[in-house]
């Protein structure tokens, strides 16, 4: 696996809401909204490709498929994505964390917006993403 930056990080909100204060009023982050959601995110902040805060619902549904986190899995605090080169790389670093004892959330799959990525929960509740983000490619 060769990992060309951090992709992205995003803070996991129980409260999205009241997480915003902090990074948008307290800080003055250049977050804003997706279309009809409540993930807050930017690509205008320099030392890093994309930071978002994003709620633990909306994890949830992009890593199990349902509004709540399994009780059985760790609360995330925290979402870290490792860029790779293109979208077959993230389908070879899949099994190759499989193949070295790490139990991936999901496999390598295309999400809605376009962005290819493999997921695993860290020991300290951390979701690690192995990520494909043609967006992020270009110049």
């Amino acid at each position: 696996m060769n990992v060309l930056f951090i992709a992205s990080v995003a803070v996991i909100a129980a409260d999205p809401a009241k997480s915003r204060e902090l990074f948008i009023d307290g800080l003055g982050l250049p977050l804003e909204p997706d279309e009809g959601g409540d993930y807050f995110h930017s690509e205008r902040i320099d030392g890093v490709k994309h930071f978002g805060v994003w709620p633990l619902a909306e994890a949830a549904r992009a890593c199990f498929g349902a509004d709540d986190w399994p009780t059985e899995h760790p609360i995330p605090q925290v979402s870290i994505e490792f860029e790779v080169a293109d979208a077959s790389a993230v389908a070879a670093a899949a099994p190759e964390l499989e193949r070295k004892g790490f139990h991936l959330l999901h496999g390598a799959r295309e999400e809605p917006w376009g962005q290819t990525v493999a997921r695993l929960l860290s020991l300290d509740g951390a979701i690690i993403g192995i990520s494909y983000a043609p967006w992020l490619h270009s110049a």
